[in-house]
């Protein structure tokens, strides 16, 4: 159905505005992916219990002066551009309501969180959060609360539980003033900019994709198993560690994982998204506006390093993976999108890490947690599977807790649960003296059907299985070129298709690419040997190949436009991309449809506006985390749908 846009907020209760900062343009982008594909989970979600003799009128006085205090609590984005408006402490009502539970448990507590994080927040024109509280025989327990990752991030919505549990309790809110959003201002320096997009691209030229999939675990890929593991132990055996070798807990857990990794899988050069907040400042400690970036770390580790020289390495890579990674980060995303395509793979970091710096002591421990010991649960759940390792760690109550989420194809429910329980018996041992060097090669076999790439691993049936889903690939082989490496070249793969006439080694290699993002294991061989169908046609002869820094790969002609849908999405990149970008050889105001939207200069930050024109040309039907990958135009032009007609009250369709 087609509605009516609903009117933006008045703009007479709009006391100032300005850009996005640095790290709001991601989140401001990720609103327009569909949720189940989300990165970061929107809205965030947590909650604190209400302090007797606290009322509900209470909390309601708590959460009026907290937004008179934060700026974020009251503010709207545009829904085009990376800005943001700050309206009056009263220009909307307070998003509050009450439910009745019978028990405010521990599970009800859960449950109750899961439910805010639900309901849709609409960051354009309502206030970017969301309270509940539950009552108990009329009496307040606790209160939830979700905020908008646009506008709030998850270090914020601790500060603000802190804060709101501090006012019931009647000790009031921090003497200093908060640091608002749009008290930053825009310090990216250009240069600086450009520095750190040349540096990430040389960081991230030869990174290996993926390297856990080989390892263990079933490949079908259909669940992703989600668990909690606390320990006491480890708490002091960590803070050991981090002494020891001078670093912080977080990098210090954070070298662990590289190291289990490492001796794992034999890869001593593989990447992890690490969740930094730039809170150094006391303002920006109390400040619940978005400062938490997530970062690209590139680990290179040398086999027969002590743990010592792994530690310190990490926390060189991860101070690096800041200072480039706070400038322009939707455009080293592009950039990296632009190069990982030339290359023929997605670049998937191994691990996801994120680090809870925050005490949340206001938070129901785990049920049966030994004093001294470990606790772990683990559920189990038929989701879209995980291409990466995600792991939480915080420091809570005199506890280490790691929070890992894992798809089947990487380890399944037992190597997942053993997992956090071997990293807290590494630093046992680290804490003890022992130095743990690692090892030169895996200690775990790769899975049948996987083969090492130089460009990452890679899955032969997935490649032959989407090879053979191109229309007229009657059958299709996939093998490493094992001459090739005999003779001293760059080992790669080589397609055998037989194929009915019409199909060229180009079409191929554009139908391998289009699925990057989508079949995990996948990336485009180097070399396309097409066979006829009818026998006695001969071979067709091998393809030039293109020299890009990377594996070589075909060199494809530049295409046109042809369709409608197509002349369409060429139009609306012509409009929100850079003047002159590389891909637009042919003139201005020509696009090459067998390049994606990053090789034509297009960053996260246009997509919203690149979308907006498609729906006024009549199109609909990308979604938005599409344009984010390394899918041709064509092959986005082919998604594209005509917008159904408008029809009027009297039930007639519009002219």
């Amino acid at each position: 159905m087609n509605h009516a846009p609903r009117p933006a907020p008045s703009p007479a209760t709009v006391i100032r505005s300005g850009p996005l900062n640095w790290v709001q343009q991601w989140h401001w982008y990720e609103r327009t992916v569909p949720a189940p594909r989300r990165v970061n989970p929107t809205p965030l979600a947590d909650h604190c219990h209400v302090p007797p003799p606290a009322t509900v009128a209470d909390v309601h006085r708590a959460l009026a002066a907290l937004t008179v205090r934060h700026e974020a609590l009251r503010t709207t984005v545009d829904p085009l551009r990376p800005v943001q408006h700050v309206h009056r402490a009263d220009w909307a009502p307070l998003p509050v309501d009450t439910v009745d539970v019978p028990v405010a448990s521990a599970d009800t507590l859960e449950a109750a969180t899961a439910a805010l994080a639900a309901l849709p927040i609409d960051p354009e024109r309502d206030p970017p959060w969301l309270a509940r509280v539950l009552l108990e025989a009329g009496e307040p327990r606790a209160v939830v609360l979700a905020a908008h990752h646009v506008v709030i991030d998850g270090w914020g919505l601790a500060v603000l539980l802190d804060q709101l549990h501090d006012l019931l309790r009647g000790t009031g809110a921090p003497a200093n003033t908060p640091a608002h959003p749009l008290d930053a201002a825009d310090d990216q320096d250009p240069e600086r900019a450009r520095a750190a997009e040349r540096e990430w691209l040389t960081r991230l030229a030869d990174n290996p994709t993926c390297v856990l999939a080989p390892f263990g675990g079933r490949d079908d890929g259909e669940g992703r198993h989600r668990l909690q593991h606390r320990s006491v132990e480890a708490y002091d055996d960590l803070d050991r560690v981090a002494r020891r070798h001078r670093v912080s807990p977080e990098i210090a857990m954070l070298a662990a994982l590289a190291h289990d990794v490492a001796a794992r899988t034999g890869e001593h050069r593989f990447l992890a998204s690490v969740v930094v907040s730039n809170r150094a400042r006391a303002a920006l400690r109390s400040s619940i506006g978005v400062r938490a970036l997530t970062v690209p770390v590139q680990i290179d580790l040398r086999p027969g390093a002590g743990f010592g020289e792994v530690a310190a390495s990490v926390a060189a890579a991860s101070a690096a993976a800041y200072r480039h990674g706070r400038w322009r980060p939707a455009e080293l995303v592009a950039a990296q999108a632009r190069t990982d395509r030339r290359r023929g793979v997605v670049t998937v970091p191994t691990i996801e890490y994120n680090c809870y710096s925050w005490p949340r002591d206001y938070l129901v421990p785990a049920p049966n947690t030994a004093p001294g010991g470990a606790a772990t649960w683990i559920s189990s759940a038929p989701d879209e599977p995980c291409d990466t390792l995600y792991v939480d760690f915080s420091r809570d109550g005199g506890a280490v807790t790691l929070d890992v989420t894992v798809g089947d194809h990487l380890l399944d429910a037992g190597q997942a649960a053993a997992l956090p329980a071997r990293l807290c018996a590494f630093l046992r041992a680290l804490a003890d003296g022992d130095e743990r060097a690692l090892p030169a090669h895996r200690l775990t076999p790769p899975a049948p059907g996987w083969w090492r790439a130089p460009q990452g691993w890679v899955c032969l049936p997935r490649v032959a299985d989407v090879v053979r889903g191109h229309p007229g690939v009657l059958d299709a082989t996939v093998t490493p070129d094992e001459d090739a490496t005999a003779k001293g070249g760059a080992p790669h793969l080589v397609v055998h298709a037989r194929t009915a006439p019409g199909v060229t080694p180009g079409d191929l290699h554009v139908h391998v690419l289009d699925h990057l993002g989508e079949v995990p294991g996948l990336l485009a061989p180097g070399r396309y040997v097409l066979l006829p169908a009818a026998p006695g046609s001969g071979r067709l002869p091998d393809l030039p190949r293109a020299t890009t820094g990377g594996p070589e790969t075909p060199q494809l002609p530049a295409r046109p436009p042809a369709t409608d849908a197509e002349r369409a999405l060429a139009a609306a990149v012509t409009a929100v991309g850079p003047p002159d970008p590389p891909a637009r050889a042919g003139g201005r105001d020509a696009v090459d449809m067998n390049r994606c939207l990053a090789d034509h200069g297009i960053t996260l930050i246009a997509v919203p506006r690149l979308l907006a024109l498609l729906h006024r040309s009549g199109f609909t039907g990308i979604a938005s985390d599409e344009l984010a990958g390394t899918a041709s135009l064509g092959h986005l032009a082919g998604a594209l749908e005509p917008l159904p007609p408008r029809v009027h009250r009297g039930g007639e369709n519009s002219p």
